[in-house]
């Protein structure tokens, strides 16, 4: 309710308590007029009794206004400039100033608690203000009551550090893979990696699956990763007329093998519940990489890992109003998780080791000498298989970071394992 001075001048208040004092109105009528309730009606009227003729009801204040420390105000516009820096540079996916950064990375820095509208009343004043456009309405709700009925699975590839340059001065992009819960809200997996490719989102499939069990379904975009779209995708398949979701990615033969199911959003604004995490990471992320000086994609990673534990641990979500961790926990704690422990035996079909689950998937036809070839490897079938006889061959790359590393190809007939072997990984395969 708007305070009295705002609403009415000194006459109307001193002729309504002056009415109320004559028994003309009664006092729930001068307290409705006056918009106040008991405690404050009782003390003007006090005030008015007191001296009618002088009586005011302008707001006097009987402090003077908080100041902050000069060293506060310093390193606010310290940080403030910091962000100026990040919006101006085309490469960096920061187009506005993000003042509860600020405000956290200010308390950090210094140990002094502000508020956020403080830092945005100094960036107003010193010229620090980009004005956000307005945006249609859109959509904030939960759409789930338990946790592991909606997996919501992206990527962002960016410069995430203004300092991440090669050795001919161009920016370096690195891809940050999460897995959000929708009801809880809380980033499953989060993950920065050089490339983005199939497989690494088969990892992180199956660190969420192995971390937290299996759930209903996974959402994601139309990103040929996820999912085959003809008229995007034909080209690949130009011999055959196909038709969208004809061709089963191999994200998605790993996530339907476990018994998940995948749906796909159908417009920008249906992605706007995952990407708004990613936005928020995001700035995060590229402040505190421009402020620590972060180079590498590890000195990135563990920023990254500090900024998840913020804001699955710390933040109270801006929709569920609830810390993500606390969320998460009391759901479960109530018996309202879909999530199921992995069973191998009731997979699709149904496997001996996770290695056959999350996997990268192919065929080969067997040759006269009972070998096949593989990205320029001649691999021998431990099997006596007929000339022409198909194989699915499931791959599983392991790259040492400091070398090749190896690869594992296992063969298998009807679902059976045959055997495997490993090879040194392809570059193909070196993600």
């Amino acid at each position: 309710m708007p305070q009295i001075h705002k609403i009415m001048s000194d006459e109307e208040a001193r002729q309504i308590f002056t009415w109320y004092e004559k028994g003309v109105t009664s006092k729930d009528e001068a307290q409705r007029q006056l918009g106040l309730k008991d405690s404050r009606f009782y003390l003007l009227l006090k005030r008015f009794r007191k001296n009618p003729k002088g009586f005011t009801i302008k707001y006097a204040r009987n402090t003077a206004n908080r100041t902050l420390p000069k060293t506060i105000t310093i390193q606010i516009r310290r940080e403030l400039e910091v962000d100026k820096r990040l919006i101006t540079n085309p490469n960096m996916p920061v187009m506005f100033y993000n003042y509860s950064a600020i405000r956290d990375d200010v308390e950090s820095a210094t140990g002094y608690r502000t508020s956020a509208q403080t830092v945005i009343n100094y960036a107003k004043k010193w010229g620090y203000y980009i004005e956000r456009p307005k945006k249609k309405a859109h959509t904030r709700e939960v759409l789930t009551d338990y946790v592991g009925m909606l997996l919501q699975h992206d990527a962002s590839t960016h410069q995430w550090s203004p300092y991440a340059i090669d050795s001919r001065g161009k920016p370096v992009k690195w891809s940050l893979i999460t897995t959000l819960d929708d009801h809880s809200r809380k980033l499953l997996y989060a993950e920065m990696f050089e490339r983005e490719t199939a497989w690494v989102h088969i990892q992180a499939l199956e660190a969420t699956t192995l971390g937290y069990g299996v759930g209903v379904k996974y959402y994601a975009d139309n990103h040929s990763i996820f999912r085959f779209v003809a008229d995007r995708d034909r080209q690949i398949h130009r011999h055959s007329p196909l038709n969208t979701d004809d061709v089963s990615p191999q994200w998605k033969q790993c996530v339907e093998a476990t018994g998940m199911k995948v749906i796909y959003a159908m417009s920008p604004e249906a992605k706007g519940k995952i990407e708004r995490p990613y936005r928020w990471l995001q700035d995060r992320i590229v402040r505190r990489a421009a402020r620590e000086n972060a180079r590498t994609i590890n000195e990135v990673r563990l920023i990254l890992s500090q900024e998840v534990d913020r804001y699955n641990n710390r933040q109270v979500h801006s929709t569920t109003k609830e810390i993500p961790v606390k969320r998460f926990e009391r759901a479960v704690a109530e018996g309202r998780s879909c999530f199921g422990p992995l069973n191998l035996t009731k997979t699709i079909p149904p496997v001996e080791s996770t290695k056959d689950l999350f996997c990268l998937r192919g065929e080969r036809r067997v040759n006269g000498y009972g070998t096949i070839t593989f990205l320029g490897n001649e691999l021998t079938v431990p099997a006596n298989l007929p000339d022409g006889t198909v194989v699915a061959l499931h791959i599983i790359p392991d790259v040492d970071k400091t070398s090749t590393g190896s690869t594992e190809v296992r063969f298998l007939k009807n679902n059976k394992v045959l055997g495997y072997t490993n090879i040194p990984t392809p570059a193909q395969l070196r993600f």
